[in-house]
């Protein structure tokens, strides 16, 4: 799904909140909590350099997983976790950053009471491996 504007061209761009439009990624059906949704600020996730926003369930915890490419995420609201299996869990609340090696095997989790939502920033398409999809 696409965003209004590409990243290199067009007008300048205001999208309030209620103009998102969210999506069923499909990912994390495994949770029992939900799945996550997303939805485009600029670019295309699934075909290269995009901004995207990403719902994540109150509780929702990955599975050990791998993205091809880096990725920079910002937290918008309630209080994620980005780990490697067996590193330390670093609360990561309103305003927090992190970045994920693509290739790296990391969990991603919401540890508040609430939804968490995330902007990711990547420079290719995304992709989600998780272990057990390699066989």
């Amino acid at each position: 799904m696409a965003s209004k504007e590409k990243i290199s061209g067009g007008e300048s761009v205001n999208m309030p909140v209620t103009d998102l439009k969210y999506f069923d990624t499909g990912i994390g059906k495994h949770s029992g909590v939900g799945t996550l949704h997303a939805a485009p600020g600029f670019g295309d996730l699934s075909n290269g350099a995009h901004g995207t926003f990403v719902k994540m369930p109150a509780g929702f915890e990955s599975k050990i997983h791998t993205h091809t490419g880096e990725y920079y995420a910002v937290v918008i609201s309630g209080v994620g976790v980005n780990l490697i299996p067996g590193g330390e869990e670093v609360p990561l609340p309103v305003g927090s950053y992190w970045s994920q090696k693509g290739g790296e095997r990391h969990i991603t989790k919401c540890i508040s009471q609430n939804e968490c939502i995330f902007f990711i920033n990547q420079t290719v398409k995304f992709d989600d491996f998780a272990d057990d999809d390699h066989g």
